[in-house]
C-alpha cells in the first residue's frame, strides 16, 4: 500500500522558526504524496509551529554546535552528546517503524543521519552549514542547500543541490488582507503609526527571530524615512531590550505572524538577511530583496552572488543606498526575480523524488 511507506523527520531548534518551516514545507509535500510523515524534536523544544497545526511529534535528544557559528569548543561539547543521542533517534526511528529518516539541518541533520545508521535505515540530510555537510555526507544522502558553500562550488558537482522547499501557496497573498490585519494591530496598538495605502510598503524582517542587527537598521531607515514609506517589521524580539529600535512613531511592528503571504502581497520591498526560506519566498513572490549582511551571527552566506540581480547586499551603514538603488530601478529587479522562481517553485518535488528514491522495493 501506498500509505504504508514512513518517513520521520528530524528537526534542529524551537520548532519554531526557519528550519521547522523547511520541515514542514517538506513534511507537507511528502504527506501529498502519500508518505506518512512524522516529526522529531527536542525534548526542550516548544514546537510552536507543529502544534498550531496539530501535528504531535516525538521527543528526542539533537544537540546543537551552533550551525555556521559553531566553534571548535561548542563543536566538542556537542560531540561528546551526540552519540547518545544518535541511539536515542535510532530507537526513535525503529518506535516510528520510519522506512527513511530526514534531517533538517544542523544537528537536525547530524541525528537523524546517525541515528538511521546505527538502525539500518536509509536517510536524507538537508544541510546548510559545514559540520552538517561534513557529517552527513560521509554517513547519509546529503542535499545540500544554498546556505552551504558547496551549492556555490562547481566542483562539488557529484552532490545534490536544491533551492529551500516552500509552501506553493505563499504566492496567493491576499493584499487586502494585509491591510486588514495592520488596520486591526494598529486599533489594537494605537501608539504605532498609521499605515498609508498610497505609500510604497517595505517588509524589514530577520525571520520569525527579529535579531539585533536588523532592529537597528529600522531605527536608521525609520528615523529618515518613515515619512515616505510604510515601514512594517515582523519576528518575535529575541531580546526585549531590542525594542528601543523600534518607535512607535515611525514604524509598524506585528512581531510574530502567520500572514506573511499577505504581507508579501502588499509589500514593494523587503529587508532581509542573507540566509533562510523568507528569501526564496520573496523571491517567489516577485519581491526584490536588500540583504543586511552578517545579522545572525555574524554568518555570511554571499547569498547575492546565487540570486544575481535581484537582490542587493550591504552592510548596515550602506543600507539607504541598497534601498533607494531597487526603489530607484524597482522593475529591472522584480523582474530578475523570474529568472529563479521555476527552480525555487521545484524544490519540494525535487526534494520527495530523493527521499522517494530510497524506499525499499
Amino acid at each position: 500500500m501506498q500509505d504504508a511507506r514512513r518517513v520521520l523527520i528530524f528537526i534542529t531548534g524551537r520548532g519554531l522558526g526557519g528550519d521547522a518551516k523547511i520541515a514542514f514545507n517538506t513534511y507537507k509535500a511528502l504527506t501529498e504524496r502519500g508518505i506518512h510523515c512524522e516529526i522529531a524534536l527536542d525534548k526542550n523544544a516548544p514546537g510552536y509551529l507543529f502544534k498550531k497545526n496539530n501535528i504531535p511529534w516525538h521527543k528526542v535528544s539533537i544537540p546543537q554546535a551552533g550551525g555556521h557559528a559553531a566553534t571548535k569548543l561548542t563543536t566538542i561539547k556537542a560531540a561528546f552528546k551526540t552519540l547518545h543521542a544518535g541511539f536515542i533517534a535510532a530507537r526513535c526511528i525503529r518506535k516510528a517503524k520510519a522506512d527513511v529518516a530526514v534531517g533538517v539541518i544542523g544537528g537536525g541533520a547530524v541525528i537523524a543521519a546517525l541515528g538511521a545508521k546505527l538502525s539500518r535505515t536509509p536517510s536524507v540530510s538537508l544541510v546548510s552549514t559545514p559540520l552538517d555537510t561534513k557529517v552527513c555526507s560521509k554517513i547519509s544522502d546529503p542535499i545540500i542547500l544554498p546556505e552551504s558553500p558547496l551549492f556555490r562550488d562547481e566542483a562539488a558537482s557529484s552532490h545534490v543541490k536544491a533551492f529551500l522547499p516552500t509552501n506553493s501557496h505563499i504566492v496567493e497573498g491576499d493584499r487586502q488582507k494585509a491591510l486588514q490585519k495592520i488596520e486591526e494591530h494598529c486599533e489594537n496598538n494605537p501608539q504605532y503609526r498609521k499605515f498609508d495605502p498610497e505609500k510604497q510598503t517595505i517588509m524589514f524582517s530577520s525571520g520569525s527571530t527579529l535579531f539585533e542587527k536588523t532592529a537597528k537598521a529600522v531605527e536608521l531607515f525609520a528615523s529618515k524615512h518613515s515619512d515616505e514609506f510604510n515601514i512594517v517589521v515582523i519576528g518575535s524580539l529575541l531580546d526585549e531590550e531590542y525594542e528601543k529600535y523600534l518607535d512607535d512613531e515611525k514604524v509598524i511592528y506585528v512581531g510574530y505572524i502567520d500572514w506573511v503571504a499577505d504581507l508579501y502581497a502588499l509589500s514593494d520591498l523587503a529587508v532581509l538577511t542573507d540566509d533562510g526560506l523568507m528569501l526564496q519566498e520573496a523571491m517567489l513572490c516577485n519581491i526584490p530583496i536588500v540583504i543586511l549582511k552578517r545579522v545572525k551571527y555574524n554568518r555570511y552566506h554571499n547569498m547575492e552572488a546565487i540570486f544575481k540581480g535581484a537582490t542587493k547586499e550591504c552592510d548596515l551603514e550602506d543600507l539607504d543606498d541598497a534601498v533607494f538603488e531597487i526603489l530607484n530601478n524597482l522593475e529591472s529587479y522584480s523582474g530578475k526575480t523570474d529568472i529563479y522562481k521555476e527552480a525555487i517553485a521545484n524544490s519540494s518535488s525535487q526534494i520527495c523524488d530523493i527521499v522517494e528514491s530510497h524506499f525499499k522495493d
